[in-house]
């Protein structure tokens, strides 16, 4: 399976999407958009950033668990990792969305 990105409309009628690796699994996440074309425009935003390790936040949560955010050029986060056991685990969710978000598809689940 290629890396996609899965476009999906929430209970409260706002639009998120995920990218999940060719595995399945999630590695990076949106904030809520009103509006679907928003989301649309936000995975073109993660496309496009996702190769320049600049855009790419290596943090840490409260309890200490490694994470990451991607901005786009304007500085605004356009996606979130989950939380990783570690940094090394984080910096290959990095490097894993850098590999696969500029060439995954979209799968527009929002009529489902």
């Amino acid at each position: 399976m290629a890396a996609q990105f899965d476009l999906k409309k929430s209970s409260n009628g706002k639009f998120f999407f995920s990218l999940k690796a060719g595995n399945g699994q999630v590695i990076l996440s949106s904030e809520m958009y009103e509006a679907k074309a928003s989301a649309t425009n936000g995975i073109e935003s993660v496309k496009k950033n996702a190769p320049e390790d600049a855009r790419y936040d290596r943090l840490s949560a409260k309890d200490g668990s490694p994470y990451f955010t991607l901005k786009a050029t304007n500085g605004q986060v356009i996606g979130q990792s989950q939380m990783y056991s570690s940094e090394a685990t984080r910096d290959a969710g990095v490097e894993s969305v850098k590999t696969n978000a500029p060439g995954a598809t979209v799968n527009d689940l929002t009529s489902a």
